[in-house]
């Protein structure tokens, strides 16, 4: 009777809980994970789950801040777990994604909602206010670092994969490092892929491209703790560790430990080639974040730092678009292209007007529109895939890529053709004859402008 009576009265407080809407605990891996609401900023509201250990109190806390992306992701509730089942206390909390897009997103406004995600926290019974801190993960290396320098209450700060440069200028190295590890070299990298970035620069299509870190690293006071995997194919890990060191040195830093982890990826988890992403946590590194915060302030008495990952090439700043590479000119170069082309095709129906021989401007034409529409395509993958394996390679080429390249050279030795034969052609050649020979002239001139800048006609 009382087993019976026991599961009536639990089953009315689930259901009260329910429809009042009062937080539940949920037990998992000898963790609870309760639900809450937090006013943000700006007075909108998001949810968040605090994981702690059963019957936490006075506990040290972080607040996880999200990597780019929607923040749905399960890395974070996997590290909140084990923090939680190391006796610290972690929220997780919903990304802002109104107005966060590819082309605009506001790492002040992220870094305010962090702050308001530690308040919530720090409100919490299961913790002592005064030692709840920040966690970053990649782009929350640059938003977590922002929120630290504007406000006293975070305790700590901890970065995992995070950028002491530019937005863009990573994205680049990422880009390149993909590549190159898949043994892609060449113009596809070095032309294509970083011309790509510094157009979407150019045009405002980049969030935060040009974003400094730095003057914010200088400003930090608490005690920093970042990690980055030694095999990190996103953020350069060895470069990054550096500008960290001596963002700190200048400032006249102590309190920071900056650590190289071994056999991790970008977000802490093992891996085999910097790209794959295995189960779980990397070895150490649960232990190493826990073990850092229950000892401060000593676990950060003095500097540590690991000597730098190793990798394959530098991160170099992106250029500034010249006016003549502009967006604008590259439109107004496609325009020309597309006119004189469309001008060609559109006269072919006046027979007065055909060139004495049309096989030449035919293939130019051809040629030079599969060579561009090609390019484009290539580029949005470039941009947009996170494929680690691109097929075959010749001469370290993708076939792809190849052929695009032999498509453009066939368009070159057409427009060469047309060129040296022009003088050769019958008298009687009609004037719109020649404007069409002129058009075909002008517009293969703007292709093989457009494909040494895209890399077509380049090694």
């Amino acid at each position: 009777m009382f087993s019976i009576v026991r599961r009536i009265a639990l089953f009315a407080t689930v259901l009260a809980a329910a429809c009042c809407g009062i937080p539940q605990a949920h037990a998992q891996d000898d963790t609870t994970a309760v639900g809450i609401t937090f006013t943000r900023g700006d007075g909108t509201t998001t949810t968040g789950t605090v994981h702690a250990p059963p019957g936490a109190t006075g506990r040290p806390g972080v607040v996880l801040v999200h990597g780019s992306g929607d923040g749905r992701s399960t890395h974070y509730d996997l590290t909140a777990a084990a923090f939680a089942r190391a006796g610290i206390v972690a929220l997780t909390y919903s990304k802002r994604t109104e107005g966060y897009t590819p082309a605009h997103r506001d790492y002040s406004l992220l870094a305010d909602d962090a702050l308001a995600g530690l308040a919530a926290l720090r409100s919490r019974p299961e913790v002592d206010p005064a030692r709840v801190g920040l966690w970053g993960l990649s782009e929350g290396g640059w938003v977590a670092p922002l929120a630290a320098s504007r406000s006293a209450d975070a305790a700590f700060l901890i970065t995992i994969g995070a950028n002491s440069g530019a937005p863009a200028a990573q994205q680049a190295w990422a880009n390149e490092t993909r590549f190159g590890a898949a043994g892609v070299r060449g113009s596809m990298i070095d032309t294509l892929a970083r011309n790509g970035i510094r157009q979407l620069v150019g045009a405002g299509l980049f969030a935060q491209a040009d974003y400094d870190p730095i003057p914010v690293l200088e400003q930090i006071a608490q005690p920093v703790l970042a990690i980055w995997g030694d095999k990190d194919r996103l953020t350069p890990p060895g470069d990054s560790l550096r500008g960290f060191r001596a963002a700190f040195d200048r400032a006249g830093k102590e309190n920071y430990t900056l650590v190289t982890l071994a056999g991790a990826q970008h977000g802490g988890q093992p891996t085999t080639d910097g790209f794959d992403k295995l189960p779980g946590l990397a070895p150490g590194y649960g232990e190493l974040m826990s073990e850092w915060i229950t000892g401060l302030p000593g676990s950060a008495a003095v500097p540590r730092v690991d000597p730098p990952a190793v990798q394959g090439h530098p991160v170099r700043e992106l250029d500034a678009l010249a006016r003549w590479e502009s967006a604008l000119a590259n439109l107004l170069l496609l325009a020309g292209i597309v006119l004189a082309f469309g001008g060609y095709a559109l006269t072919g129906a006046v027979r007065a007007w055909q060139l004495p021989d049309r096989r030449p401007a035919r293939i130019l034409i051809s040629t030079a529109v599969i060579g561009m529409v090609g390019a484009v395509v290539q580029l949005g993958y470039i941009l947009t895939s996170r494929a680690t394996s691109f097929g075959p390679l010749l001469f370290g080429r993708t076939l792809p890529w190849l052929v695009l390249q032999s498509v453009a050279v066939c368009a070159v030795v057409a427009l060469g053709y047309l060129i040296v034969r022009a003088p050769r052609a019958p008298a009687g050649m009609s004037k719109g004859a020649w404007m069409r020979w002129t058009l075909s002239v002008v517009g293969g001139t703007g292709f093989v402008l457009w494909a040494i800048y895209w890399g077509l006609l380049l090694p």
